[in-house]
């Protein structure tokens, strides 16, 4: 069992760029329960994220903090630089884990991932993880790297289930991390969930993380800002998906993306 399977239902910050409300999301969700705090370099919010947890009534310790390096900062010494201004924005002094935004623009293997190793031997960061990242990305930097591939963020959802992925990530021994995990809302509208929520007398974000919660080597990281959808998605705990559920969420797989564009590492 991996660290993130202790933390697996997560709080993503995208796009939460008011530095107060940033903070105060980042609080709540920590003292309602939260341990697993999701942002990256490109969010612009990575000051905002370290207040909150500084004031938070959770020590530092539980809290698992994870951002990404930026695809502009890929470059070996890049990454070095700008993990350490990271930390200093975050006002801790490592982080749990520190992705691979995306292979694409100034990411080199043996370059990057050197510099992550680093990182890594020097006590920066815990673990290092990668994101957006196919298969073949997976076996690159599982070569290169002497420390293992602890987690691969990526788009997943009911309508983009990445079954291949989380095969890979059973195989190999790290944990998938949805971001994106409803879709960006679609998932709101879906008549069976909608079926499901009402036979559970639960909402359609708690019964899709449940399915989440369902999943092995699985965590998910959807974005709230405000207090009531926090405590709402944290409710996913509170709902038991029987089989039949199970079996219809299955049946929503359709390789939807919600992000996709010319270039992507899924289109190489």
């Amino acid at each position: 069992m991996s660290e993130l399977d202790l933390h697996r239902l997560g709080l993503g910050t995208w796009q939460n760029t008011d530095p107060e409300q940033c903070a105060e999301s980042v609080k709540t969700a920590l003292e309602l329960g939260y341990r697993n705090i999701d942002t990256a370099q490109a969010y612009e919010n990575e000051e905002a994220v370290g207040h909150g947890i500084a004031e938070a009534d959770v020590p530092r310790e539980e809290v698992f903090l994870a951002t990404k390096v930026d695809t502009a900062n890929l470059a070996h010494d890049d990454v070095l630089a700008t993990a350490e201004e990271s930390l200093e924005r975050l006002g801790v002094d490592y982080l749990d884990l520190l992705y691979v935004h995306w292979p694409t623009e100034a990411y080199d293997p043996e370059g990057t991932l050197s510099a992550f190793q680093q990182l890594y031997d020097e006590g920066a960061i815990r673990h290092i993880g990668v994101s957006n990242f196919e298969p073949r990305h997976l076996d690159e930097a599982r070569e290169v790297l002497d420390a293992p591939v602890f987690a691969n963020q990526v788009e997943m959802h009911p309508y983009l289930q990445q079954a291949e992925l989380r095969e890979y990530a059973r195989e190999h021994g790290h944990t998938v991390v949805a971001y994106s995990p409803l879709a960006r809302t679609e998932m709101l509208d879906d008549p069976v969930l909608q079926d499901i929520a009402e036979k559970h007398d639960a909402t359609v974000p708690q019964v899709t993380l449940a399915w989440f919660l369902s999943l092995d080597n699985v965590a998910a990281i959807p974005k709230a800002t405000g207090a009531e959808h926090i405590r709402d998605n944290w409710g996913a705990y509170d709902v038991d998906l029987d089989d039949e559920d199970l079996d219809r969420i299955a049946d929503l797989d359709r390789g939807h993306r919600e992000i996709d564009f010319e270039g992507a590492p899924w289109d190489e």
